[in-house]
């Protein structure tokens, strides 16, 4: 029986996934870049990680992160040498939450989230929030409400700031502070994906106060839309390559 592949540790998603060349007479199909690879290029050639702290960061050995390295490589290539349209998608690879001891950085983002424990028997639902109001964009938000609930009722409530960060790492502060739903308007397919990899239940296309909606959802009499997909903008090419209604990396199996 062949060995299972062990998931590939992930900081954070790519803040663009689609990357189209100026001269679209290419039509070839897109050269797929999986997360994981992705990773390996941000570490080692943006980072300035060795492979053995990339291997150490993505929690496997250094000889799967020379092949994964390679592999990256060949395909940015490829894109360079023949034009080529670039999709990040896809890979085996876990979100990390924040509790990587072999990170590589002096100081992880993620570390001041971690701090705030939760009981056992607390739900936190976070919410993408401005002036009292669920903030309509989750990859533009600047604020999170979280909300501790307990046999029904809301015992504890805070606001963090997400400090800038956008879509590609938001996912991982909830992780890090606990959180089992968001409650949110827009959002697209990307940041779903990576919301079910770190296991936050997804309740989108909420509008409203913020405080109102989260009674509603004790409640169980919530409105949202399970199928949301974020609108906030269109495709956009030549290196933006962000489309919120086609952000689908992250479909794998690790979890």
């Amino acid at each position: 029986m062949p060995r299972p592949r062990k998931c590939r540790r992930v900081c954070r998603y790519p803040h663009s996934i689609l990357f189209v060349p100026e001269n679209t007479e290419q039509r070839g199909d897109a050269v797929i870049l999986t997360i994981d690879e992705y990773e390996t290029i941000r570490l080692i050639d943006g980072e300035g990680f060795s492979q053995e702290e990339c291997s150490r960061s993505m929690n496997v050995a250094r000889t799967t992160i020379q092949q994964i390295y390679a592999s990256a490589r060949k395909k940015l290539a490829d894109v360079i040498v023949y034009g080529l349209q670039l999709k990040i998608e896809g890979g085996d690879f876990q979100l990390c939450d924040g509790h990587n001891m072999h990170c590589g950085y002096d100081s992880c983002y993620k570390e001041k989230y971690t701090a705030e424990e939760k009981g056992e028997d607390t739900m936190r639902i976070a919410v993408t929030y401005e002036n009292g109001m669920i903030f309509q964009h989750f990859g533009h938000t600047e604020q999170f409400k979280l909300y501790d609930v307990q046999d029904g009722n809301v015992t504890a409530c805070r606001i963090i700031n997400t400090n800038g960060h956008g879509h590609g790492a938001l996912a991982g502060i909830l992780a890090a502070v606990g959180a089992d739903v968001l409650i949110c308007g827009g959002i697209g397919g990307g940041a779903k994906t990576a919301l079910a990899n770190a296991g936050v239940k997804l309740y989108g296309g909420v509008s409203g106060d913020a405080d109102k909606a989260v009674a509603a959802f004790i409640a169980g009499t919530l409105s949202f839309n399970a199928d949301v997909q974020c609108s906030h903008h269109g495709e956009h090419h030549h290196g933006e390559g962000h489309n919120c209604g086609e952000h689908n990396c992250g479909e794998h199996s690790c979890h």
